[in-house]
């Protein structure tokens, strides 16, 4: 395991450990996260924790000179047009399968998607600052592409397993291993969005629109839909690879 690797991952689980464990404990306690609006506060910490280790992992390392220079290279809105489409489509293919074989029910109305992408930036998608940004491609210079995904898929769900036993948050009660069936399949997705375009902030805005239509259609448990997606957005992805170079995905 590579330096960046190493201070990243344990500066982000040093970091989740205490915010998350913090809501853990009250959680255990009978606490609510929505019984007590101070606690959002190490939620908020624990949820961060990959977007602040990935800040100072860069900055020891010598990745990056400043917050500056970290900012641009994780808001790199200028991509072409068909990147962006790109996003759109894995999106939709995330969603749908669930929706039409699981079943869902009416969340948010489906206008508030254009609130909800910029508040899910916030709640979820920077993680990508982490988890796209340094490990996806720290991994992809010493293992091949699969092996890269699956292992920070695996890091990604062992991450968020806090979540489920801190009442109050969306995750807290569900089944958590087809979460992570779900997880792997983003990380396919996702790992595909970074090696295709080489942009962070397409990984953000594809992170961000899965947890805001995860708003729209709240999802009723069945473990086959959520195969259904992951199997979909694995195939993706090796398509995506596949026509790397062929079709005009970078700027």
């Amino acid at each position: 395991m590579n330096k960046l690797i190493r201070d990243f991952l344990l500066r982000t689980f040093s970091i989740m450990i205490v915010g998350w464990g913090i809501c853990v404990c009250f959680s255990l306690r009978g606490v609510s996260l929505n019984e007590n609006y101070l606690l959002y506060a190490p939620y908020l910490l624990g949820g961060w924790s990959p977007t602040i280790a990935s800040f100072f992992a860069l900055k020891k390392n010598g990745g990056i000179a400043n917050i500056k220079e970290w900012l641009k290279n994780i808001f790199d809105f200028r991509q072409t047009f068909i990147s962006y489409c790109m996003v759109a489509v894995l999106a939709a293919i995330f969603i749908l399968p669930q929706c039409l074989i699981s079943g869902h029910e009416n969340g948010a109305p489906l206008l508030a998607i254009f609130v909800m992408i910029p508040m899910m930036i916030v709640g979820g998608g920077l993680e990508e600052a982490g988890w796209r940004y340094i490990l996806q491609p720290e991994l992809e210079k010493k293992f091949p592409f699969t092996i890269s995904t699956v292992a920070v898929g695996i890091i990604w769900w062992l991450w968020h397993l806090p979540l489920f036993f801190i009442q109050g948050v969306v995750q807290y009660g569900q089944n958590y291993f087809a979460f992570g069936i779900n997880v792997l399949g983003l990380s396919f997705a996702l790992a595909g969005i970074r090696k295709t375009t080489g942009s962070v902030w397409l990984c953000v805005l594809f992170h961000s629109i899965v947890n805001a239509l995860s708003g729209i259609f709240v999802i009723n448990e069945n473990i086959w839909g959520n195969i259904a997606a992951a199997s979909l957005l694995i195939l993706c992805s090796y398509i995506l690879t596949k026509i790397n170079g062929k079709v005009k995905f970078k700027k």
